[in-house]
């Protein structure tokens, strides 16, 4: 595969021909649409607190080979370097432990701020609710792009990657369907989710 006159990583080229490995072949689209009579917002929420454990767990599992010595900039498909702003608009460009901690933490922190995710009944969602959701999915969402593109051999060794597979596609399915990612944020990884999705 030739993207753009650029030579893919060796990792790209892995993950595409073991699209096939997934931990299930449910059908996803159950999963991922608005049930009856639940509101948007929640489900957004729900979902949202729901992916950001799994990828956290995902990459904590991997972090042993995750380095500031492996990993020396936040990298993914197409060499793009992911850089962390900060709460005074600096861009940082840092290692990628570094930034995916950074990007953890934020989403924590707003998982837990009640007056962004309100866990009492009654309460209502914020105005620009939607907005701050994109944003997460955003970072869940180079926080995999990172793993298939530097650590997709190290999670085949270790026989993670079916559910890596199964995750990725939820994530994707889950994204494009409530429409929380622009195309361009998804199009360095478009071979391998057109790949999933024939195997589905």
């Amino acid at each position: 595969f030739i993207q753009g006159g650029v030579k893919p990583h060796g990792e790209y080229c892995v993950f595409l021909i073991t699209a096939g490995k997934r931990i299930t072949h449910a059908d996803m689209y159950a999963l991922i649409a608005l049930p009856p009579g639940v509101d948007k917002a929640e489900w957004l929420a729900s979902n949202t607190v729901a992916f950001f454990k799994h990828i956290n767990l995902f990459s904590s599992a991997l972090s042993e080979f995750c380095t500031p010595s492996t990993c020396p900039t936040a990298c993914g498909p197409g060499n793009a370097v992911y850089v962390w702003t900060d709460d005074h608009g600096r861009k940082l460009k840092c290692s990628a432990p570094l930034y995916f901690d950074y990007a953890m933490s934020y989403i924590q922190d707003l998982l837990t701020d009640e007056d962004v995710f309100p866990t009492k009944a009654g309460a209502k969602f914020p105005t620009g609710f939607v907005f701050m959701v994109q944003k997460v999915f955003l970072l869940l969402f180079r926080t995999m792009a990172h793993i298939y593109w530097s650590h997709y051999t190290q999670a085949q060794q270790v026989g993670l990657h079916p559910h890596l597979n199964t995750l990725f596609m939820h994530l994707t399915l889950f994204c494009r369907h409530h429409e929380l990612l622009d195309p361009e944020d998804t199009e360095p990884l478009q071979d391998l989710i057109t790949a999933l999705g024939r195997q589905g």
